[in-house]
């Protein structure tokens, strides 16, 4: 043989081609997937976003509503009507996987709680919820809207009512 003819490299055994190609396939099927599981959770995220645009339609239908009580009769009757369509918004969000939560009396939590309020109290642990100003709306486990609340907070006392007083000093000495 001439120098110009090299002998050719030892071939690959089969074995190699097959496993490379079924390790190729693998990973494409593997890329097939999360890009579809991509896919939907951004179709979902859109979605969600456009229903938290109608959220704060939902939350004036309940503010007016709750006045409709104290109203005259004609207003009452306009109420029944837009109680029917409160209702169906409602409808069309519970068929879309979309739900308020209720927060009153459970823990504070910050990835579905907004705390806009706090007030000091000993009636009931630290943490606590004690009122709820709007409603928190989730969509499956995804917090669409975090609920607006009021949180409970413990009873600091003042300096003033932490110093020990000079005579039951005494008489812990005695």
């Amino acid at each position: 043989m001439s120098e110009e003819q090299t002998p050719p490299e030892a071939a690959e055994p089969p074995e190699d081609f097959k496993d490379k190609y079924f390790r190729a396939l693998a990973e494409m099927q593997n890329m097939t997937r999360r890009m579809q599981k991509e896919k939907q959770e951004i179709v979902r995220f859109g979605i969600d976003q456009a229903i938290a645009e109608f959220i704060p339609v939902i939350d004036n239908f309940e503010n007016a509503l709750r006045f409709a009580d104290s109203a005259g009769a004609e207003v009452k009757n306009w109420a029944v009507g837009f109680q029917m369509i409160l209702t169906q918004f409602k409808d069309a969000l519970a068929n879309s996987g979309v739900v308020s939560f209720t927060s009153l009396g459970a823990p504070f939590n910050p990835a579905s709680h907004e705390a806009v309020e706090m007030e000091e109290t000993d009636q009931c642990p630290e943490g606590t919820i004690l009122e709820e100003f709007t409603k928190g709306y989730k969509s499956g486990e995804r917090v669409i809207r975090p609920a607006r609340v009021k949180v409970a907070k413990a009873i600091r006392l003042d300096e003033s009512e932490q110093k020990i007083n000079p005579q039951n000093k005494e008489e812990d000495h005695v």
